[in-house]
């Protein structure tokens, strides 16, 4: 597992996503339930571990707000613990898995040809092979109750950009269904996201580049509860 220690001031990453948000193509492209969130201080290491260099081409909606800003002191260490722990479950049940802990959250990255979520050519319903790792996953969710969760899809740039937008839009929303609706995961965890072609991190030149583009990002990040519980038990020390 990568352990990334990048603590960034909150106030310096609403500087920052401040510029970087206020026109994006993210907001303008907003769905309905998505319109007139706030985008917060958010995390911006992790937003890096999704999208790369790309923040603001593309894509929809509140990551900011829903990632968050990075706890500090007693009380972020105490979250980072715990999500160290959640971490390393995901690595020892999910063996394929790409799984990062990036400032309090944990990023796990199945791509459409190594690691566990698997679609095939212009579908977006889950196959058998993905369901098994999306179960396994989907345990460790119910384990750690106390986190909130981001799906976001990708493609490759074959086929032209608005397909492609509609295409990880509808393979994010196909997994987040498949947690709340088949696995009964409480929908209030989960937000969607999706950025087409517009955020690769590898060259869509080669095979092998598109096929790291092709991928599903799952976020897992702590909630409010975590963070109160978290600040209570570093306030009582």
């Amino acid at each position: 597992m990568k352990q990334i220690a990048k603590r960034i001031s909150i106030v310096a990453l609403a500087l920052t996503l401040s510029v970087a948000f206020t026109n994006c193509e993210a907001t303008k492209n907003a769905n309905k339930s998505q319109k007139g969130a706030v985008i917060g201080a958010a995390g911006g290491a992790i937003l890096g571990a999704i999208i790369g260099n790309n923040a603001g081409k593309g894509g929809n909606g509140e990551i900011g707000a829903v990632i968050g800003g990075v706890v500090g002191g007693a009380a972020g260490a105490i979250i980072g613990n715990k999500m160290d722990k959640q971490a390393q479950k995901i690595e020892q049940e999910i063996p394929g898995a790409e799984v990062e802990r990036v400032d309090d959250g944990i990023v796990v990255t199945f791509d459409g040809e190594n690691n566990g979520v698997y679609f095939d050519t212009d579908k977006y319903n889950i196959n058998a092979a993905s369901k098994e790792t999306l179960n396994k996953l989907g345990s460790i969710l119910m384990e750690y109750p106390d986190t909130d969760v981001l799906v976001v899809g990708h493609t490759d740039s074959v086929g032209s950009e608005e397909y492609n937008m509609t295409l990880s839009k509808n393979r994010a929303q196909s997994v987040t269904n498949y947690f709340t609706g088949t696995l009964g995961l409480s929908a209030g965890r989960f937000t969607t996201n999706w950025f087409g072609e517009t955020s690769p991190i590898a060259s869509n030149d080669t095979a092998e580049g598109r096929a790291k583009n092709r991928r599903v990002n799952v976020v897992i990040v702590p909630n409010e509860k975590m963070v109160r519980e978290a600040e209570q038990e570093a306030g009582g020390n």
